[in-house]
């Protein structure tokens, strides 16, 4: 689903390896097993998708909100108000 945002993420990769990314966020891939935020990361200016259960604290950069419990709630929730509007339109279409 369509995500929207400049987010910085304190991750933690496969190996254990805690870091710090700031991403421009594109969207939220839903999965078997697993959820994906995707975007382009500012280290590398490449597209990458972090797991959203190895994202241990999120700070919106756009409204400084910091979220440090229930990370996948809350960006289900971001996406969804995002697409409310483009889903009422669409409805409004047919």
């Amino acid at each position: 689903m369509p995500l929207a945002g400049h987010f910085r993420l304190d991750y933690r990769d496969v190996t254990g390896r805690r870091t710090r990314r700031a991403l421009q966020a594109l969207e939220l891939k839903v999965g078997p097993g697993k959820v994906l935020l995707g975007g382009i990361d500012e280290a590398t200016q490449a597209y990458r998708g972090f797991r959203a259960d190895r994202i241990s604290r999120l700070q919106d950069l756009e409204t400084s909100e910091i979220v440090d419990r229930n990370i996948l709630d809350w960006l289900i929730r971001h996406a969804d108000r995002q697409n409310r509007p483009r889903r009422r339109s669409a409805g409004q279409a047919a």
